[in-house]
C-alpha cells in the first residue's frame, strides 16, 4: 500500500486541473481498503474512494484521505444460457468492454469508451444507446464500512436509477464496491434503436460492428480526456411533465426528447446547443465547439472556471426554457461533496 502526503491529484481526474489532497493511499487489495477505514491515526479524515476521477471536478483542496482504487481481476462461469463475469471494481470499465467483446462475451459494446472503472458503473448507473449498467448487472459485492464484511446486493437492491443507485442514497460513504458481476445472454440480441446505430440491420449485425460503431462516434463526439481535459457528460438529460412538454414544444418544433417513465426526457445538449452556448469561454473553461454538453479544460482551467461556466449555462437554459439542469458530474469540495445549489442557491 503505497501513501503519499500533500499529494497532486491533477494526473487522477481527468478534468486534469492541478489540486492536492492531504493524503493519497493507492489500495491494491480489499485488505488495504479495510486497513485505510480502521487506521485510528486516520479515523477523523474525509475519506474519497477514487477511481479514474473521470465524473469528478475538485473544486478546492481536498483536506482528507484520497484512496485510489487499484483492485484488478476478472474471473468467466456459464451457466445454460448465460456467461457470468466477475470483474474488480479498480479494473478499467473501456478495456473491460473491449475485452468482453474480443472474447465472445456480448451485451456490453453499446456502453463502450464511457470513461471511468468498473466500480463506478454501478454508482452512476452508466448508460448509452439504449442500454444502462442494469440491464447487465447480476450483483454488486461491496465493503460494509461498519463491520468490515464484503456483503453481495442483487441489481435490484442496487435500485437502479437514472444515472442513480443506492450507493448514491441509502448507502452512500457506507460502503466501498469492490466488484461487479455481469450476466451476459449467450443468445445475443442487438440493442440498436438509437442513433447512428438505427441504420444497422438487426438480422446481419454484429456485436464487433456496433463495439466499433459506439467507439467511432464517442471518438468523433467527445473529446478525449488525454489530450483535453473534461468529464464527459456534465449535466443529465432532464425529464419533465407531457403537459411542458407539449407546451415546450410548441415554441420550439424541434425539440428533441423521447418518452420514458413519468414523462419526456429531453436532451440536455440540444437545450445548450440553442441557448448559442457552443464554444462559449469562461477563463480556461469552454462548452465544447462540437458537444455542447461537455465542459472542458482549455489546458489552463481552474476549478472556478469550470463552476462559472456550469452555473452560467444552467442560468441560460432556465432562463430561456424554464428548465433547471442537474450536473451529473460530482463537485467535491474540502471535506465533502457539494452542488451548484450549495454553491451559488436557487435559480432566479
Amino acid at each position: 500500500m503505497q501513501i503519499q502526503t500533500n499529494a497532486s491529484l491533477r494526473s487522477h481526474h481527468t478534468f486534469s486541473i492541478e489540486q492536492s489532497c492531504d493524503m493519497l493511499v493507492e489500495a491494491s487489495s480489499i485488505e488495504d481498503i479495510q486497513q485505510v477505514y480502521s487506521n485510528p491515526d486516520w479515523q477523523a479524515m474525509p475519506k474519497l474512494m477514487l477511481g479514474k476521477g473521470s465524473n469528478m471536478l475538485f473544486i478546492e483542496p481536498f483536506q482528507g484521505l484520497v484512496i485510489l482504487n487499484k483492485l484488478r481481476g476478472t474471473t468467466v462461469t456459464e451457466s445454460e444460457h448465460y456467461w457470468h463475469l466477475h470483474v474488480a471494481s479498480g479494473e478499467d470499465w473501456p478495456n473491460f468492454v473491449r475485452w468482453s467483446v474480443e472474447q465472445g462475451y456480448f451485451g456490453l459494446e453499446n456502453l463502450a469508451l464511457i470513461p471511468g472503472c468498473v466500480g463506478s458503473a454501478p454508482i452512476q448507473n452508466i448508460g448509452a444507446y439504449g442500454k444502462e449498467l442494469k440491464d447487465v448487472c447480476e450483483y454488486v459485492d461491496v465493503l460494509e464500512l461498519n463491520s468490515f464484511e464484503v456483503k453481495r446486493l442483487s441489481a435490484e437492491e442496487c435500485q437502479f436509477g437514472y444515472r442513480d443507485s443506492i450507493f448514491k442514497h441509502a448507502l452512500y460513504e457506507k460502503v466501498v464496491i469492490v466488484a461487479v458481476g455481469f450476466k451476459l445472454e449467450k443468445k445475443w440480441q442487438p440493442h440498436i434503436e438509437y442513433g447512428p446505430l438505427k441504420a444497422f440491420d438487426a438480422n446481419t449485425v454484429s456485436a464487433k460492428e456496433v463495439f466499433e460503431q459506439v467507439c467511432q462516434v464517442r471518438m468523433e463526439k467527445l473529446p478525449d480526456p488525454t489530450v483535453t481535459g473534461n468529464a464527459g457528460s456534465f449535466f443529465k438529460n432532464p425529464v419533465i411533465s407531457e403537459l411542458q412538454y407539449q407546451q415546450l414544444l410548441a415554441q420550439y418544433p424541434n425539440l428533441v426528447a423521447y418518452a420514458v417513465e413519468g414523462g419526456m426526457k429531453l436532451a440536455a445538449g440540444w437545450l445548450i446547443d440553442n441557448c448559442q452556448l457552443k464554444g462559449l469561454t469562461l477563463g480556461g473553461a469552454q462548452v465544447h465547439p462540437n458537444q455542447a454538453l461537455v465542459l472542458v479544460n482549455q489546458g489552463h482551467a481552474t476549478a472556478q472556471d469550470v463552476v462559472d461556466l456550469a452555473d452560467h449555462v444552467r442560468q441560460t437554459v432556465w432562463q430561456k426554457y424554464g428548465i433547471e439542469l442537474e450536473h451529473e458530474v460530482r463537485f467535491m469540495g474540502k471535506t465533502q461533496e457539494t452542488n451548484l445549489l450549495e454553491l451559488r442557491g436557487a435559480l432566479k
